[in-house]
């Protein structure tokens, strides 16, 4: 059987981290969505549906992505995979709102 790549068991690791963390404006709207999504009763997904998709990353995701921006990703999957929008509908609007962003 093969280790996923959240599967550190075993590994050599650093100290954790236990500070608190102030949750910035895109982390509470991460969280919303995942709550929407994920509700009890009216969401799209289980929260072990989450966690599948977490845990099923590219190494160079699951990695190299920030706590949150791992649960866009996953949501993304989840979203695509419940047939609530195709990877075409998401893309289009992304070029959307990326053609409406000033220029920096």
């Amino acid at each position: 059987m093969t280790r996923g790549v959240h599967d550190l068991g075993g590994e050599p690791a650093g100290p954790v981290d236990l500070a608190e963390h102030e949750r910035t404006f895109f982390d509470q709207r991460v969280a919303a969505m995942m709550r929407l999504l994920a509700h009890p009763e009216h969401g799209y997904y289980t929260v072990d549906a989450m966690r599948r998709a977490i845990e099923s990353l590219p190494r160079e995701d699951y990695f190299g992505l920030g706590y949150y921006e791992r649960w866009v990703r996953a949501m993304r999957r989840l979203v695509v995979e419940k047939g609530l929008l195709s990877e075409d509908e998401i893309n289009r609007k992304l070029a959307a709102l990326s053609a409406q962003a000033p220029a920096s």
